[in-house]
């Protein structure tokens, strides 16, 4: 069954997704299209260039996540380093070999720029911080005067997956200045909006795969420091969006995933836990798939 599909964001928590993707592989549901922000633009771009559930699994056992934080050399103590690297670079590490291992997986299946897949199969939401508005890759590129044909697929989803202060935001070249875009969840984690017509109206079943629980599942936030308060600050900005779109009547095509246990930036995930998501993700699938 063709359907297309769009994925949230999540960090080190998307490895539910890939679980959720293998489950839906299995029954035989194929993606004409599919859309994603932060981890969700990662398995959209490697599903959109031919990869099957089993082989990004295997990337991602293969992979030391270690390996993508790539911080800039200094002579300065640690902690001196952490803030400046903050305050001058706005980010801990550099993602260029973030972008380096999205570029080579992608380029092991022919893919390198958004021409090397069919057309409208692959949409990416960045945010664009400059100007305050976001960015669905690759079509709102030419309002920067980029074209969308020869802009690279591993540099959009390095934008869409650029977390705030953890990585340093990509910079765009737009005339004499540049545009700085980070993570697209600060702005619309979840786009099950994306594929919507100019009428609200669909060319063939959409599935959403979301890592939280439904809305009226979720506890309240516990906010006893600074540290809380920046957490559901960042949360309640990143859903706001998408809550506002999502209603019972598309609750029913989305599959609520939940991960809140597990940190989305938490780069030295164990097997144990990486084994855990994976199950979770097929798990929910699979009831979801039952009344689907």
């Amino acid at each position: 069954m063709l359907i297309d599909g769009v994925f949230s964001g999540g960090g080190l928590k998307g490895f539910a997704l890939v679980g959720a993707y293998e489950v839906l592989e299995e029954k035989g549901y194929q993606f004409k299209r599919v859309a994603g922000t932060s981890a969700g633009a990662i398995l959209a771009s490697f599903i959109a260039a031919g990869y099957t559930a089993k082989e990004i699994e295997r990337l991602f056992d293969d992979l030391d996540l270690t390996s993508l934080l790539d911080s800039r050399l200094t002579m300065l103590p640690f902690p001196l380093l952490k803030w400046l690297h903050i305050y001058w670079r706005l980010g801990l590490y550099q993602g260029k070999e973030l972008e380096k291992w999205f570029l080579e997986k992608l380029a092991d299946k022919g893919v390198y720029s958004f021409s090397d897949l069919p057309e409208g199969s692959l949409k990416l939401v960045a945010s664009d911080l400059t100007n305050g508005r976001m960015i669905v890759l690759p079509d709102d590129l030419e309002r920067y005067g980029i074209a969308q044909e020869t802009f690279p697929v591993a540099r959009a989803v390095r934008m869409s997956c650029g977390i705030p202060f953890f990585f340093e935001p990509v910079r765009l070249k737009v005339g004499s200045g540049d545009t700085i875009v980070v993570d697209g969840g600060v702005l619309s984690n979840f786009p099950m909006w994306i594929f919507d017509n100019d009428v609200g109206k669909r060319d063939r079943p959409v599935l959403g795969l979301k890592l939280s629980r439904r809305k009226e599942e979720m506890e309240g936030r516990q906010i006893k420091n600074a540290i809380n308060l920046f957490e559901a600050l960042f949360s309640t900005m990143k859903n706001a969006h998408d809550e506002k779109y999502i209603s019972r009547k598309h609750e029913k095509n989305i599959v609520f995933i939940p991960v809140e246990n597990y940190s989305a930036t938490q780069f030295d995930l164990d097997e144990e836990s990486k084994r855990d998501l994976l199950d979770i993700g097929r798990k929910r699938t699979e009831l979801f798939l039952n009344l689907w």
